[in-house]
């Protein structure tokens, strides 16, 4: 069940005060998701999950599901703090971006002039300049990471200010610059200390006042707050092991690579971040950036060789559904994975976060996504037959062929949802009223095709249904 603190409705309540009226009603599309998110994390052992749906300046949907904290049962919340890892890295994007505004600096500056200390070896004598515009696009040649095993257990220990740099005299480029993408951590880090050095400030503190302050963004943090460890900020699982179980990982601090993946945050929070994403592109007033940096950083500034993969200043950039462009940003630190995913022109936005690693939320928000599109603008039609859609409503045994069956109301249908399921959009299947107790499916072009029975007991309770023959009975949740 979803659980509201006062946290959250304090979060939900900012988001009200500029709300418009949604274009359609999702309620029946909301219940769906909810169902299926909640099967995905039964079915995939997931300890946690919330995600937040806004569209512009609404926040449409929250839910969240399972624990934040296995062994003292503490409920996830869409206020549940996760870590968001390399999302982090979108906002050491608009800083520096914040900086470029204020003509403080260019992004064809090369990383050496604005870092006196940075002496990591170039191995291709006739590589191009390392700029800040070919770290931002993971394109500059630089290793992955500084050279540490941080991302090894049990203790996750990143290295210091000091140790980064005592380290980059013994690293070298990968690739000559402007050649090749490499993601890298390391860059994205070396962003953090461009920060600190134009503007004087440490970098906890410049995106503090600049960026999170004037967002709002009151529950996102350039830390991993550890007095609200267990709490407030769920614990962290590793991925599935063979016997079906996941191991709680220790807590971990960022320390030098806070600037790629340090950050805190929530659903609710993120979102909020793509609200104002949204409202930038569609003024002329700055907020934070001029909307013209913004647009800037959300087109393609990169394309791989192999064309397979596309970037822009710090946003991934690429095309989804309906062939559309998306940007945003996934993360994936020890315990935790994460996904931000917006749509400029249709002003949808999307975050997902999972307690736990071998999880892939970016394709739970395209699997919400995917659901939302099948919501119907047309009205539903009233019943012939006396028939009370609600009586239907619930889960079916499928065994032993699969799990289970899920049957919901869709604007004056039925739908059916496998449970657990990777595509839940391709999984709904429509059925329409024929006679009493009797719906057909209805193919792709609204021709009808076979139909299911429905049965019940003395007391005119459904308790199961029929198809081809065979028998699916209507079962409690659990």
């Amino acid at each position: 069940m979803k659980i509201f603190s006062v946290t959250l409705l304090v979060i939900v309540q900012s988001f009200l005060v500029s709300a418009q009226t949604p274009e359609k009603n999702y309620s029946e599309a909301f219940k769906l998701i909810d169902i299926w998110l909640e099967g995905q994390k039964d079915y995939l052992d997931y300890p946690g999950v919330s995600l937040a749906i806004i569209k512009d300046q609404e926040l449409l949907h929250t839910s969240a599901f399972g624990k934040s904290n296995l062994e003292d049962n503490v409920a996830m919340e869409p206020g549940t703090l996760c870590s968001i890892c390399s999302i982090s890295k979108l906002f050491t994007s608009v800083a520096i971006m914040k900086l470029y505004d204020e003509g403080k600096l260019r992004l064809d500056d090369e990383i050496n002039d604005i870092l006196p200390w940075f002496n990591l070896k170039q191995a291709f004598p006739d590589s191009g300049p390392i700029t800040i515009r070919s770290i931002l696009t993971h394109s500059s040649g630089l290793p992955r990471e500084s050279d540490y095993p941080y991302w090894n257990g049990p203790d996750f220990k990143f290295p210091s200010s000091s140790e980064l740099e005592k380290k980059m005299g013994e690293q070298e480029t990968l690739y000559p610059a402007s050649t090749n993408f490499q993601y890298s951590n390391l860059g994205i880090s070396l962003l953090g200390k461009v920060v600190e050095q134009i503007s004087g400030m440490s970098y906890e503190e410049f995106v503090q006042k600049n960026i999170l302050i004037p967002l709002s963004l009151q529950y996102t943090r350039p830390t991993m707050p550890k007095q609200l460890y267990g709490k407030e900020l769920a614990v962290g699982y590793g991925a599935l092991d063979r016997n079906h179980k996941r191991e709680k990982l220790n807590f971990f601090t960022s320390e030098a690579i806070t600037p790629a993946a340090g950050f805190s945050s929530n659903v609710l929070d993120l979102v909020k971040f793509a609200s104002w994403q949204f409202r930038l592109l569609e003024n002329n007033n700055v907020e934070v950036l001029k909307p013209s940096t913004l647009r800037y950083m959300q087109t393609v500034q990169w394309v791989n060789p192999d064309f397979g993969t596309t970037w822009g200043l710090g946003f991934t950039v690429f095309e989804g559904n309906g062939k559309s462009k998306w940007v945003g940003h996934n993360g994936s630190c020890p315990g935790y994975q994460s996904s931000l995913i917006i749509n400029p022109k249709t002003k949808m936005g999307y975050s997902v976060m999972i307690n736990a690693n071998g999880t892939n939320p970016i394709s739970v928000a395209f699997d919400v996504h995917s659901i939302l599109q099948k919501a119907e603008k047309t009205e539903g039609f009233e019943s012939e037959y006396g028939n009370q859609l609600e009586d239907y409503i619930g889960f079916y045994n499928s065994q032993p062929w699969s799990n289970e069956s899920y049957l919901s109301t869709w604007n004056g249908k039925l739908v059916m949802i496998d449970l657990p399921t990777d595509s839940p959009a391709d999984s709904m299947t429509f059925y329409k009223e024929v006679n009493k107790d009797e719906f057909a499916r209805l193919r792709d072009d609204g021709s009808k095709a076979e139909s299911i029975y429905f049965q019940r007991d003395n007391s005119g309770r459904i308790t199961s249904f029929k198809v081809h023959g065979y028998i699916s009975v209507k079962k409690d949740k659990k």
